[in-house]
């Protein structure tokens, strides 16, 4: 009896040690934004107030937008506005939001989650990767 209480106080250790929670997990960076997520965020917030000027100032005027890797969907704010303006008037249900961001210097990928888009019902996911430059989106890749 005697023998079996050191092997049982050694499983009482090992359990424990198990059952201990492990490292808290790190907040999010809360230091000030980037220009990258700054100009980011403004296009989103003026993609959901439908605002097209809004939104087309914080593109380049010669920003390309593609299906990623590398097919050309769009080129150009003239093309942007004509395709954004009407797709603002016609779904007035419109919306995104930002499920989770990566910031990673002149590039911010977003995993966005769009609603009230025209023809589809629920949740549209899609992942965006912008690329800014001197205050303006010049590119960004969609990966559906």
């Amino acid at each position: 009896m005697l023998r079996i209480i050191p092997a049982l106080l050694t499983l009482a250790l090992v359990m424990a040690a198990c059952a201990a929670p492990g490292p808290a997990v790190s907040p999010a960076p809360t230091g000030p934004v980037s220009e990258a997520e700054r100009v980011v965020q403004a296009q989103v917030d003026a993609y959901n107030r439908h605002d097209i000027d809004a939104f087309v100032a914080t593109y380049a005027p010669d920003v390309v937008l593609y299906r990623h890797p590398d097919q050309v969907m769009m080129r150009g704010t003239d093309a942007m506005r004509t395709l954004y303006g009407q797709m603002f008037t016609n779904a007035p249900a419109l919306n995104v939001r930002i499920a989770n961001r990566i910031v990673q210097g002149d590039f911010v990928i977003d995993h966005e989650v769009v609603t009230g888009a025209p023809g589809a019902e629920g949740e549209m996911l899609a992942t965006a990767v912008y690329e800014v430059k001197a205050g303006r989106i010049q590119n960004v890749w969609f990966i559906h």
